[in-house]
């Protein structure tokens, strides 16, 4: 098993920035995915970003242009920078690991992101 806990929510106007981290209590080196949902409120989650272990991302969409994803693997965190924010980018922000493709996700508690003027 692995445990996440993320951090660096909070509110924001719009237009702003955020950096979300998502620390892992083993290595990553060599886990399969690693990434981020959210979950708007009377929404289904859905997905913002993955990173493989090779570093190939995956990003949703409807925020390619203004969030980016990462992995420092010396310090086994997941970051998510987050630009040019829009209140529709509220919601909970989860990460996830996923070891291997035969294993299933494991996931974080989520850190609140409110975009508000």
């Amino acid at each position: 098993q692995v445990q996440l806990v993320e951090s660096g929510g909070g509110l924001v106007q719009p237009g702003g920035s955020l950096r979300l981290s998502c620390a892992a209590s083993r290595s990553i080196f060599s886990i399969y995915a690693m990434g981020w949902y959210r979950q708007a409120p009377g929404k289904e989650r859905e997905l913002v970003a993955t990173i493989t272990s090779g570093g190939v991302t995956n990003v949703a969409d409807s925020v390619k242009a203004r969030f980016t994803i990462s992995r420092d693997n010396a310090k086994n965190t997941v970051n998510l920078q987050m630009n040019s924010l829009k209140p529709e980018d509220t919601g909970v922000y989860y990460c996830y690991v996923r070891p291997s493709p035969y294993e299933v996700r494991y996931w974080g508690k989520g850190t609140q992101v409110t975009v508000s003027s």
